[in-house]
């Protein structure tokens, strides 16, 4: 296994920090794992695809976990002595509620909530050990607003939004924080894919989707890209923000000013 890369110049240092990364493999996730690698940290990178969290560990330094977090299960083999817990693990169904599969309800319920909740549950007890720690809820906008056709996802980010301040509470006495990262759309295969979704549901064409319903209330008319969203939450985990805990931070590019 490759040792860490070395820290930026400049970049506050995280060595002797070891972090978990759900949904590691690509897109935000494997930003996130990168820029905390290159601050230092050991990062356990969890995903599905066996491949791509052997990619992303290659990559950073890392090692792999291949998990399934929709098995509660599977959260108790995932190391528990890590000081950064970063959920960020995702799926999306775009449908209206009528017609919305009751079990791909309950699937983004179990990946995007329950496990991040089992996962708090399982690393807490060495942050409190150690009297310090970071958790980085990966949320969206989608955790502050609501979308049409989105009632599982933005169902699953609201309850994020609620189970990050109760961890920002309960962990405020043993030096641990909890705070949500919201971005707006990030250009990532979540987002790839959810353009023919919304093409069908909106009944418009697919090269429509991106600038009339994606960035329809953000002011910056360009997709986000997984590293800025990396950058807060590497920021998040630094020495400047032990006195921000309970928040939401969003990366939005203005979307929440209307």
């Amino acid at each position: 296994m490759k040792r860490p890369r070395h820290t930026a110049p400049g970049s506050r240092s995280l060595r002797g920090r070891t972090a978990l990364v759900t949904g590691g493999g690509s897109g935000i996730g494997r930003a996130c794992a990168e820029a905390l690698a290159d601050a230092g940290a050991l990062v356990h990178i969890v995903d599905r695809d066996a491949d791509g969290a052997a990619s992303a560990a290659a990559a950073t330094g890392g090692v792999s976990h291949t998990a399934d977090l929709a098995e509660a299960d599977a959260i108790g083999r995932l190391p528990a002595d890590v000081d950064i817990l970063v959920n960020n693990a995702g799926l999306q169904h775009v449908a209206a509620i009528e017609d919305f599969p009751p079990d791909r309800f309950e699937l983004i319920q179990k990946v995007m909530l329950t496990a991040p909740f089992l996962l708090m549950r399982h690393c807490l007890p060495h942050m409190y050990a150690g009297g310090w720690g970071r958790i980085v809820n990966i949320s969206s906008m989608h955790g502050l607003r609501a979308s049409p056709f989105k009632s599982a996802y933005v169902a699953a980010k609201h309850g994020l939004e609620g189970l990050s301040k109760v961890a920002a509470l309960e962990g405020a006495p043993h030096g641990v924080t909890s705070n949500c990262v919201n971005p707006g759309y990030v250009r990532t295969p979540l987002v790839e894919g959810q353009i023919a979704a919304q093409a069908a549901a909106h009944r418009i064409p697919p090269d429509e989707v991106v600038s009339d319903v994606l960035l329809d209330r953000s002011a910056i008319k360009r997709l986000i890209e997984p590293a800025e969203v990396a950058a807060v939450c590497l920021w998040l985990c630094g020495p400047d923000t032990g006195y921000i805990t309970g928040s939401s931070l969003p990366v939005d590019g203005g979307w929440g000013a209307r």
